[in-house]
């Protein structure tokens, strides 16, 4: 890629030995994207205050940026997260090899490939409308127990995202059951989540699985929804 390709690709006007653009990372009226070369490398500076990096990904998302690791990585599953009327707020996307990156509908129809400004629980029209749900750590977890009949849940971001407290407003009241994926990360994502809960959960009970990294893995290797109410309820169960 060079400058004055994508400068073409983003109709930008010459301004000296730079080009100015509307940016691609965010809703942009006024050209605000500097674009110009230096010792082989293109270098953007959004005046608005998207980063380089942002505004790569945002190219990337209209097919003007390619590399030799972009085109090796390839889209296999899409998140949809909504707000409680079911509207799209934004997408957590899984590439191949294993990567996740976030979006959110753009003006035009395209993907601002950027954090959206309001994040919400994974499922959550389904979060509110239920008495239990349980708290898993990605959203492929969240798809499986949807499968075997659970309502669940998780946030945006893996192990290490911050838990915020319209997450917990969202599970105040109902009985959450909190399924940590079997790894450091993943036990001390919950205790953070438990706290954040105690005392405003309805019930609150740390389920860990001991057969599997995750519960997908769990049910993978042949364990039943009626072997998991029972490890809820306390009990066990001839498998």
């Amino acid at each position: 890629m060079n400058a004055d390709s994508i400068a073409r690709a983003l109709e930008a006007r010459r301004s000296g030995s730079s080009w100015m653009a509307k940016c691609p990372a965010h809703e942009d009226h006024n050209p605000s994207l500097s674009i110009r070369e230096a010792a082989g490398k293109v270098l953007f500076h959004c005046h608005a205050g998207c980063s380089q990096r942002e505004v790569i990904e945002a190219l990337k998302s209209r097919g003007l940026w390619k590399t030799s690791r972009t085109a090796q990585r390839r889209i296999v599953a899409t998140y949809d997260y909504t707000d409680e009327r079911g509207k799209l707020l934004y997408q957590i996307v899984r590439f191949e090899p294993k990567h996740f990156k976030q979006r959110r509908p753009g003006v035009r129809g395209d993907w601002i490939w950027r954090k959206g400004p309001r994040q919400v629980l994974y499922r959550l029209p389904e979060v509110l409308e239920a008495a239990i749900v349980f708290v898993v750590e990605g959203e492929r977890d969240v798809e499986t127990l949807r499968s075997h009949g659970f309502v669940a849940t998780t946030n945006a971001g893996g192990a290490k995202a911050p838990w915020l407290s319209s997450f917990t407003e969202s599970l105040r009241g109902r009985e959450v059951i909190l399924i940590p994926d079997n790894d450091p990360p993943g036990r001390a994502r919950v205790l953070m989540i438990a706290r954040a809960l105690l005392g405003k959960a309805g019930r609150l009970v740390i389920l860990e699985l001991e057969d599997g990294k995750d519960v997908t893995e769990w049910f993978a290797r042949g364990h039943s929804e009626t072997a998991l109410i029972a490890q809820v309820e306390g009990q066990e169960v001839n498998q």
